[in-house]
């Protein structure tokens, strides 16, 4: 097997973080963590992530979108997959492409949902 992928998860809420950092670990991938937007981007500097995973609302004035157009602006091609909630709405017309995601996780996300997408976004089978 190759060098392991390293999936940045950006989340407000630490059990989230803890949860999907010990599921992508199991499943052979390393993981960073950030518990602000403004670390998440720091982390994305530091340790330019394969994946990153970002929440959509976070308790400060993050926003997923905001940490995404940062994220992007620093390397077009890295794969951002939005977290969101059910009760989060963006609006019915708004494509998550245009805002700079590749795709959408809702949450709560379950360990094989969380797997399949990361292991698709990585290009792993």
């Amino acid at each position: 097997m190759g060098k392991k992928k390293l999936v940045l998860v950006i989340d407000d809420d630490p059990e989230i973080l803890q949860s999907s950092k010990l599921a992508l670990e199991a499943h052979g991938h390393e993981v960073t963590t950030a518990l602000s937007g403004a670390e998440g981007i720091e982390a994305f500097e530091r340790r330019k992530p394969d994946l990153v995973l970002c929440d959509m609302m976070m308790e400060r004035i993050d926003t997923g979108i905001g940490v995404a157009s940062a994220i992007r602006s620093r390397d077009g091609n890295v794969p951002i997959y939005l977290m969101s909630s059910v009760g989060e709405s963006m609006g019915r017309n708004v494509d998550i492409h245009e805002l700079g995601f590749n795709g959408l996780l809702q949450k709560p996300v379950g360990v094989d949902d969380l797997i399949m997408h990361v292991n698709r976004a990585l290009r792993i089978e």
